[in-house]
């Protein structure tokens, strides 16, 4: 296990390389640049190459690939071209606020989808199965945007329960030392600002974690429905097990595998930047900050970010892997 492990954390270096050069040429061929969008209205022939002078951009590209990647082997990503702040600082602030969300969503998802697809697999072809696997559809059908103006509109505008925007409410001081906020109110002994922090992450979690919830309790219905026909479960239930006992040590343990690589792969994808959900919902995160690095032509931050977030993703992959040996000893890694 520790050989595999080291072995994929050794691939990553590749793969890195790979992103990095890729992603490179790929935001400067992106129509415009960072001068014309700093200097907006101001862009002049002459102003923009000074821009460009400025910030390097006006010498060969992979001299250019070359200085980035200097500045990279020291985790220095660069400093943001619209916010005149260091990438690395900025990242360090914000993904915290992408975990919060993300960590939220996972839940929403995870502690209804899995419920749904065991039930919906049990009462196979029953109208409980149908209507689960058209919600399902429906879920994974919605665009997250919309249904997060639905949400906006019904909880926030027509009933007033639930705030709109933001981590927390603006009027409220509060002392940030982790940028987890959730940490940070316990941290203050802030139980109120505990309370507000929750109420603002429920409707951008279940906007964001509906299409998961969607995809995971489909998944467990198919995996589940493939245990349940196996024969070693007939075997155990005419044993006279009971069926709880079936369903916990046979059938749920055996499902999971196919479950938790799905588990792994929205985890990755959410901690990668929930773009709409964050800038629908006013979420400070690393989805926002992608979104306003793309409008900006930003290159640093834009770089940063997503070379940031392909390490997680792929941590998160590696991680998925180690659990399906654990999960089933009959896995083995050679």
């Amino acid at each position: 296990m520790l050989k595999f492990i080291v072995r994929r954390l050794l691939l990553l270096v590749p793969i890195l390389l790979g992103i990095s050069f890729l992603l490179f040429m790929w935001v400067r061929a992106l129509p415009g640049g960072p001068a014309t969008a700093l200097l907006g209205e101001k862009a002049t022939p002459e102003r923009i190459a000074e821009v460009n002078r400025v910030y390097g951009f006006d010498r060969p590209l992979f001299s250019q690939y070359w200085t980035y990647m200097s500045h990279v082997v020291r985790l220095d990503f660069g400093q943001s071209i619209a916010l005149r702040r260091n990438v690395s600082d900025e990242i360090i602030r914000r993904f915290p606020a992408t975990i919060e969300l993300s960590v939220a969503a996972m839940i929403f998802a995870i502690g209804l989808g899995i419920p749904l697809g065991l039930m919906s697999a049990k009462r196979e072809h029953t109208w409980f199965d149908l209507g689960a696997i058209t919600a399902s559809l429906i879920g994974v059908s919605i665009p997250v945007f919309f249904l997060g103006q639905i949400l906006k509109y019904f909880f926030a505008l027509k009933w007033a329960l639930l705030p709109t925007i933001g981590r927390i409410d603006a009027r409220r001081p509060f002392e940030t030392h982790t940028n987890f906020y959730l940490i940070d109110s316990i941290i203050n002994g802030d139980w109120g600002a505990f309370v507000d922090v929750c109420k603002h992450l429920i409707l951008p979690a279940i906007a964001l974690g509906t299409i998961p919830l969607a995809i995971i309790a489909r998944i467990t219905r198919a995996s589940t429905l493939e245990v349940l026909h196996d024969d070693y479960v007939r075997t155990a239930r005419a044993k006279g097990l009971l069926t709880r006992t079936v369903n916990r040590t046979h059938v749920l343990r055996n499902a999971l595998l196919p479950i938790i690589t799905v588990i792994g792969l929205q985890v990755g994808l959410l901690l990668s930047g929930a773009v709409l959900t964050e800038t629908t919902f006013t979420w400070n995160g690393m989805g926002q900050l992608l979104s306003d690095g793309v409008i900006n032509k930003d290159y640093p931050v834009i770089q940063g970010g997503v070379m940031f977030l392909a390490v997680v993703f792929v941590v998160i992959n590696l991680i998925v892997d180690v659990l399906y040996a654990v999960i089933d000893p009959r896995i083995r890694v050679s």
